[in-house]
């Protein structure tokens, strides 16, 4: 070797190390664009050819409404919010149930009174009990559907609240990974239930892969099972007398991109649900804001837009289908005005 033969190493120019990396830059940014550039398509068009309201519409109540708390003035008020506004179910919150799956009946003291006084006061409306608890995964606490003394102490809990009066059992356990089959054992055994009493048994579900296959990716990267397979959806549908698709936490920034979001959702959960199946698409009657939720970009009138566009789209004829808003206590006036005029406008 030529010992006066130096090899010379050079620093890349910043020119080079640009160019470098847009390559890259364009890998990550030019699918995000397409994603947001497609839902912002979405909420595009003419909602009205989604028709009339089918007066299947649906709100979900706090707990204050089975304490005690709420007396005759907040009585009154639910009634001018709700009157008029298509509403056929109010889901009470009820629970919560305990993690080996019992209802303590001291939870809803005031449980029979509320509903006499909600039957009056809205005739015709049903009052189902909201029941819910967080579940347990991989050794986290919480209720654990695999235990079949705990789905079977759940199943009473739903006998429970029906023998207090309630015209229907809402099941809200949450996070539900995709394809658990534990949860449609339960669904079927308190769907016999209620079926057996001639009233509705409730379902609130996780929104459903916006791209095939996302709830895997979901699930491994975060933890939390966001979404469910499409198929999914439609077999816990097909054990339920109605569904109602939590919509919300989406971390979208902007109203035309969740309003195009709901659209989707409510397209892709269209044509998986059986036409004997009330479907309601969840809207977010609350305000706070987290990385997951935007207030300003998830509001009650981009969801109402977004659920009737994507019903003017897939099934226009449906009859089966309404809106359910959460919730009471969180809702502002703006909010129960959108939901009131939810289907009188364009």
């Amino acid at each position: 070797m030529n010992p006066h033969l130096t090899l010379r190493l050079r620093r890349p120019s910043a020119r080079t190390l640009r160019r470098a990396a847009l390559p890259a830059v364009l890998a990550v940014l030019l699918p995000v664009l397409a994603a947001g550039l497609a839902l912002r398509l979405e909420y595009v068009g003419d909602p009205s050819g989604a028709g009339a309201d089918r007066g299947r519409n649906a709100v979900w109540l706090g707990h204050a409404w089975v304490d005690g708390e709420r007396g005759s003035a907040e009585l009154a008020e639910l009634a001018r919010e709700v009157r008029g506004s298509g509403t056929r179910d109010l889901y009470v919150h009820t629970g919560p149930l305990e993690f080996d799956g019992r209802l303590d009946a001291g939870l809803y003291p005031g449980a029979r009174d509320m509903i006499r006084r909600l039957h009056t006061a809205l005739p015709g409306v049903r009052v189902q009990a909201w029941l819910g608890q967080v579940l347990s995964h991989d050794g986290s606490e919480g209720l654990r559907l695999d235990d079949p003394a705990t789905r079977a102490r759940v199943e009473a809990g739903a006998a429970q609240v029906l023998a207090a009066g309630f015209d229907g059992v809402h099941l809200d356990l949450e996070p539900m990974y995709s394809d658990d089959r534990d949860f449609l054992t339960l669904l079927d055994s308190v769907h016999r239930l209620t079926a057996a009493r001639g009233v509705p048994l409730s379902v609130a579900t996780h929104q459903i892969d916006p791209l095939p296959s996302l709830h895997t990716v979901g699930g491994t990267l975060f933890g939390h099972p966001k979404w469910w397979s499409q198929r999914y959806f439609g077999e816990v549908a097909r054990r339920v007398d109605q569904v109602a698709m939590m919509t919300y936490d989406t971390a979208l920034p902007l109203e035309s991109l969740y309003g195009g979001y709901v659209a989707q959702q409510t397209a892709l959960a269209l044509e998986v649900t059986p036409a004997d199946t009330d479907l309601l698409v969840g809207l977010p009657g609350y305000h706070t804001d987290s990385w997951g939720h935007h207030a300003a970009a998830e509001t009650v009138a981009a969801a109402v837009r977004g659920a009737r566009l994507g019903l003017a789209r897939q099934a226009p004829a449906r009859e089966r289908f309404g809106l359910a808003l959460y919730v009471d206590f969180a809702a502002t006036p703006a909010d129960w005005a959108a939901y009131r005029s939810a289907w009188s406008g364009g």
